[in-house]
């Protein structure tokens, strides 16, 4: 097991929820091979600075019943997604709009 100072671990569960997203306590516990006490303690503080917020999910894996807390960057919106958008504006015609105002 990876011994850090609370500092420390406090950047690495930012490094990897900036990383991998939105994921439950057991998984990140699991990916940083750090006790799930010890993190829910770093996590706790980082909660309480705003730099993640949490949320109880229930998620099911056929028929079992998987309940975690889940947790992700505060203001973390994802990078869109590559390539054409359904129903959006052409380049040329949203310019057109800004040559009429």
């Amino acid at each position: 097991m990876l011994q850090f100072n609370g500092k420390q671990m406090s950047e690495n569960i930012l490094k990897y929820l900036r990383t991998q997203g939105e994921q439950l306590d057991a998984d990140i516990s699991k990916a940083l091979k750090i006790p799930k006490a010890q993190l829910e303690k770093q996590l706790t503080e980082l909660l309480s600075t705003g730099a993640v917020i949490c949320c109880h999910v229930t998620r099911f894996s056929g028929d079992k019943k998987i309940e975690g807390m889940s947790y992700r960057l505060s203001a973390h919106v994802p990078p869109r997604a590559p390539g054409r958008k359904p129903g959006g504006k052409s380049k040329a015609a949203a310019s057109d709009d800004a040559d009429e105002e």
